[in-house]
């Protein structure tokens, strides 16, 4: 199975700081791999690099075996991302906002996706509403949808369930799983839900102080490291000073 998402070497320094430092992974197609880490540990930055937004200081991103920097406009068209940090045009409409994306990316049948995402997305009700003016988890199902008008075959998810109520955010898992399968997409997830992680993701890199500092299934890594669950993994990783390496 190839790899959708390639990450060689990859570093990201600003003056004196290394934001990421020499980080290496592959996701291949139809899988979900998480990216954990507490804030400031260079998530953020390592999805703006693989989005070709910043220039690696060091390293590649290859996207389906080419170089983002080299092929950006090309491969732009076959990826997309959400985050709650980055909000939508808030003066129009959520169907307004949806043709827009949709036009940048050049979707065919436009209003037929449209009406295939608000279905699937629960968007049907409030379409016409003006996007500035909806709930936060209202929101980020109109991000979601945002994110998949395109079709992507590369997804980068940004805390997705951000700001939604547990039975919601259980309908976009659902949601994420089926249509990941249906499609055959590669995602990566950066997320600090670990039921969600656990429940989404083939395998999960923790990140800290711009290094990934240990990998592997979820279910092994909480065995690994001797503890109940994963969320108490990520505490004990979080908290471990700076010098910690896979290997003691």
């Amino acid at each position: 199975m190839s790899n959708s998402i390639e990450v060689i070497n990859l570093s990201k320094s600003y003056k004196n700081k290394i934001a990421v430092n020499n980080i290496n992974f592959k996701i291949k197609k139809n899988e979900i791999v998480g990216l954990l880490g507490p804030n400031g540990c260079g998530k953020t930055t390592t999805i703006a690099m693989i989005l070709g937004l910043l220039k690696p200081t060091n390293g590649k991103v290859l996207i389906n075996n080419k170089n983002i920097e080299n092929y950006r406009i090309e491969l732009l068209h076959k990826m997309n991302f959400i985050s709650p940090y980055i909000e939508l045009p808030k003066k129009l409409t959520v169907k307004q906002n949806l043709i827009v994306y949709g036009k940048l990316y050049s979707v065919k049948n436009l209003s037929d996706k449209i009406e295939y995402l608000s279905d699937k997305l629960r968007l049907s009700k409030f379409l016409n509403d003006i996007t500035g003016e909806l709930s936060s988890g209202q929101k980020n199902r109109v991000s979601l949808a945002k994110s998949l008008i395109n079709d992507p075959s590369v997804l980068l998810l940004d805390e997705p369930t951000a700001s939604l109520d547990p039975e919601t955010g259980d309908f976009i898992r659902t949601f994420l799983e089926k249509y990941k399968d249906e499609k055959k997409i590669s995602i990566l997830l950066a997320s600090h839900n670990m039921d969600e992680v656990k429940r989404l993701c083939s395998s999960i890199m923790m990140m800290k102080s711009g290094t990934i500092i240990d990998e592997g299934k979820p279910e092994k890594l909480i065995k690994k490291h001797g503890r109940k669950n994963l969320e108490e993994v990520f505490l004990k990783l979080a908290r471990i000073n700076d010098l910690y390496t896979k290997n003691e």
